[in-house]
């Protein structure tokens, strides 16, 4: 494997740095499609940074910015430690060019804590995938989710960036709306609340990663049968979609 350091662009949520990096920090920034993210990375050398460009200057400048962490060393969720959290800061204007956490997992890890109360559960799935309920629940706004094999809880708190790498907001909840589909609900950057379908999510790893809308998802009919997508009428039973 090689340990060759090549010079690559790592986005931010306020910009981007232009940075040394290994194969090891490529895979662990590539999210999925060309573009290469700076927070699931972690914090840099900041010798390896070569420049940077802040959103908020709208200007490129020479170097590294400021790196700002604290290392909590807080248990978030069993067996998962969150030991840094940090920022890339302009050294001109102070805003955010990225921030980052850094987690260390022992052992097999559990629910997030605070530990929520009893809620119906869902069958375990990735969160990479959309979730397809066969059996849905009564009818309720906004019903929280919890699994207790792949919890849905552990996701709380996790940045939300779009497909831009522009940070929208916080992961504040997961929960099944009036339709019976499992949405994602985040507090935005203006503390407004947010409901996301959950098909709409591209990648959870250490952030959370939406998609740009540009693909269709299945049309799912009231009887249970899965449409394609761009379906008028339910190829089952023919109900209209």
């Amino acid at each position: 494997m090689s340990s060759e350091l090549r010079l690559k662009k790592l986005r931010g949520s306020g910009g981007f740095v232009m940075a040394q990096v290994s194969d090891d920090q490529q895979r662990k920034g590539n999210l999925g499609g060309p573009d290469l993210f700076l927070a699931p990375i972690g914090r840099l050398d900041v010798q390896l940074i070569s420049k940077y460009f802040c959103n908020t200057c709208e200007k490129d400048y020479e170097g590294g910015p400021k790196i700002e962490f604290e290392n909590p060393n807080e248990e978030v969720a069993q067996n998962l430690i969150l030991k840094e959290r940090g920022q890339y800061v302009c050294t001109t204007c102070g805003s955010t060019i990225a921030e980052y956490r850094e987690f260390q997992k022992v052992g097999e890890v559990g629910l997030a804590k605070p530990i929520a109360p009893e809620q119906p559960s869902i069958p375990a799935a990735s969160f990479e995938q959309p979730v397809v309920i066969p059996t849905p629940p009564p009818a309720v706004n906004m019903t929280p989710v919890q699994s207790a094999d792949s919890t849905f809880s552990s996701i709380t708190g996790m940045a939300v960036y779009d497909s831009n790498a522009k940070r929208v907001g916080i992961a504040k909840q997961v929960g099944i709306d009036s339709s019976h589909q499992v949405v994602l609900v985040i507090t935005k950057n203006d503390g407004s609340d947010q409901t996301i379908e959950w098909a709409k999510i591209k990648k959870i790893g250490e952030i959370i990663l939406l998609g740009d809308g540009s693909s269709e998802s299945s049309a799912l009919c009231k009887c249970g049968f899965e449409n394609k997508p761009g379906s008028k009428f339910c190829e089952s039973c023919g109900t209209k979609l």
